[in-house]
């Protein structure tokens, strides 16, 4: 028996239109499992369910900063073995020019529509008891800032925070809770930062990086270990992947 196999298991992936969602989900459905995708861009959503190998699969158009789409996903979808939260954003502004707008913004993102989904899923029964995974996608750059970065490190050490309490609170279950924190990967978050605030500023980040800058991949199969039986025995963790 395959410990990595994920068959018989039906995984819900947010922020699945594109970036590390996308090939999450694509992954997933490659080593067997149902997948249920959500993503706000139909056009890109539906570029992924095209390329999810299997059959059964489900999607959902849904905007996770409002609670009524929150709730529509939670009573339609059916019980979940694992769930993946890739939802976020990289909105970068120094210091003094964060306003309420930023602040907000950044968090019903990159952490609120995280935390209500969860608590939603779990209200309505909607995960596995026994051997079901949660896995959070945060960023290595909760251990090395940057300048510009205060809201969206800040947004992700607290996802970080809540997952260690959520693995304590859900270990009875049997429920996993896991964090992984990527370095710079090449995704369209991180094409959005070359044009948004320098291309020199990437090609440093890429310099400091061992390895360089990481795959879609590279995150994707990490969370597929997390999703499957061989990480039944890991719960509480944040594991970085940093290139080097």
């Amino acid at each position: 028996m395959n410990p990595f196999d994920l068959k018989g298991k039906t995984v819900l992936v947010t922020g699945a239109s594109s970036g590390l969602g996308k090939q999450t989900a694509i992954t997933a459905s490659e080593l067997g499992a149902r997948l249920i995708i959500t993503g706000r861009d139909a056009k890109r959503l539906d570029e992924t369910f095209s390329a999810l190998q299997g059959e059964g699969h489900m999607k959902f158009i849904a905007d996770l900063t409002i609670q009524a789409d929150i709730d529509k996903l939670v009573n339609e979808i059916p019980i979940l073995d694992g769930l993946v939260h890739s939802t976020g954003i990289s909105d970068l502004a120094p210091a003094r020019f964060i306003t309420k707008e930023t602040i907000v913004k950044t968090f019903s993102i990159s952490f609120d529509a995280s935390v209500l989904l969860t608590a939603g899923i779990l209200g309505k029964k909607k995960l596995a008891k026994g051997n079901s995974s949660i896995v959070f996608i945060s960023s290595i750059s909760t251990r090395y800032p940057f300048v510009g970065g205060a809201m969206y490190i800040s947004a992700k050490a607290a996802l970080e925070g809540y997952a260690r309490v959520l693995a304590v609170e859900l270990a009875p279950r049997g429920t996993r809770v896991n964090c992984i924190s990527p370095a710079f990967v090449r995704t369209p978050m991180l094409d959005d930062t070359a044009e948004n605030y320098s291309q020199e500023a990437v090609d440093k980040i890429e310099e400091r990086q061992l390895l360089g800058l990481g795959d879609p991949a590279d995150v994707a199969n990490t969370i597929v270990f997390y999703l499957s039986d061989a990480s039944k025995w890991i719960s509480a963790t944040n594991l970085i992947l940093g290139g080097g």
